[in-house]
């Protein structure tokens, strides 16, 4: 059971000097939702320990298409390098109402893409805003990423407390 979570509120966003340099750049491409399973194998290829396993892999594709009760949707968002077409970084995560839980991501490990996970991130919280999203489970509070990006601390009641304000709420279409 997780106890404590990690919450990002959009108006406190922080954006870093490098990652505001690298958004002047735009030698990147940002898109939502292109393709669920190269996200998906480029997570996996990342992290060696990967907790999506065949199984979990599967389950998540098939949720890809979701058409039930739950206002439930799977997300998947990509920057790509407009150089070389590669795929940088990305993530997989799902939304209930207006609220976005991260799943997992990952960045491009090659010394020219320092801090475009980071651009990714950025990119993804302003569209998640820009969308309607109240804010933005960025789960375990385990990595400091997360706080420098600006999220806040919650314990599992708050956390609940909140996640129940805005999950039965439609998303500004």
């Amino acid at each position: 059971m997780q106890f404590d979570y990690a919450v990002l509120h959009f108006e406190n966003l922080h954006i870093s000097k490098k990652v505001k340099k690298l958004l002047d750049k735009k030698d990147y491409e940002f898109s939502v939702n292109k393709d669920f399973k190269t996200i998906i194998n480029k997570i996996n290829e990342y992290h060696l320990d990967s907790w999506i396993v065949k199984e979990y892999k599967n389950t998540l594709l098939n949720l890809e298409n979701y058409q039930g009760s739950i206002d439930f949707e799977l997300l998947t968002c990509s920057l790509k390098d407009k150089e070389s077409n590669e795929i940088i970084a990305g993530e997989i995560g799902y939304r209930i109402g207006k609220v976005y839980t991260s799943l997992s991501g990952f960045s491009s490990k090659k010394r020219k893409f320092n801090n475009y996970g980071k651009l990714q991130l950025v990119l993804l919280a302003q569209y998640l805003e820009e969308k309607g999203f109240n804010f933005w489970n960025l789960g375990h509070p385990y990595m400091k990423y997360k706080f420098d990006l600006g999220a806040v601390l919650y314990k599992r009641e708050e956390f609940l407390n909140i996640f129940r304000e805005q999950r039965d709420k439609k998303l500004n279409s």
